[in-house]
């Protein structure tokens, strides 16, 4: 499970000690609700379906694919469903091989959401060996649903924009810079990625 609110609120708080604008930040707007996901195959294949589509749409698609699939977070069901029916149910040509592929990769033993390395770069390269699942996805995954406290998404742009109006940047920072400036930040990266999406909801632009 990902990190409850007494430890996100406990990391915000040392990530405030280490670094004011943070501390400012908080005191205005408060701290954010902890973004918990469950551990495991289902959380990420309802990520992969619900990738560049509306929220409505994707909860109407994972209706009908746990019906067509007799158990959504069932690898082995999902695995076992024909192309058609998962067309019929929603899902794009493409992401019926992404679906299956990472069926495929649970499937094989190749990855074990209970075994998962404890380097986060580790961890992720394995989860992005299944088609479908970027970067981007794996650092959510862990964030949300492993509680890994230092996953730092740097390349979220969201993340970039909110980084910069937290420390009063004039500019939006690249990737690169992000990740620099969050070097003193760990082991709370992750903290700061939520309150970066947290501050992005509650300040107006």
């Amino acid at each position: 499970m990902g990190l409850t609110a007494d430890r996100l609120k406990a990391s915000l708080d040392a990530l405030g000690d280490i670094e004011p604008a943070f501390a400012s930040a908080i005191a205005r707007i408060g701290y954010p609700a902890p973004r918990i996901r469950d551990r495991g195959y289902e959380t990420l294949v309802r990520a992969v379906v619900g990738q560049q589509v509306s929220t409505k749409a994707a909860a109407a698609i994972l209706i009908k694919v746990d019906a067509a699939t007799g158990g959504l977070g069932d690898p082995a069901k999902v695995a076992a469903t024909s192309d058609e029916a998962l067309r019929a149910a929603g899902l794009s040509r493409q992401k019926i091989l992404y679906v299956k592929s990472l069926a495929e990769e649970v499937l094989s033993g190749r990855l074990d959401f209970a075994a998962l390395p404890e380097d986060d770069e580790e961890a992720i390269a394995l989860l992005t060996r299944a088609k479908g699942i970027g970067r981007w996805t794996a650092e959510v995954y862990l964030l949300f649903a492993e509680a890994r406290t230092d996953v730092w998404p740097a390349g979220d742009l969201a993340v970039q924009v909110e980084i910069g109006r937290i420390l009063g940047l004039e500019e939006r920072p690249t990737e690169k810079r992000v990740r620099e400036l969050a070097e003193p930040w760990r082991p709370y990266r992750g903290a700061a990625a939520i309150f970066a999406w947290h501050h992005r909801h509650v300040v107006p632009v």
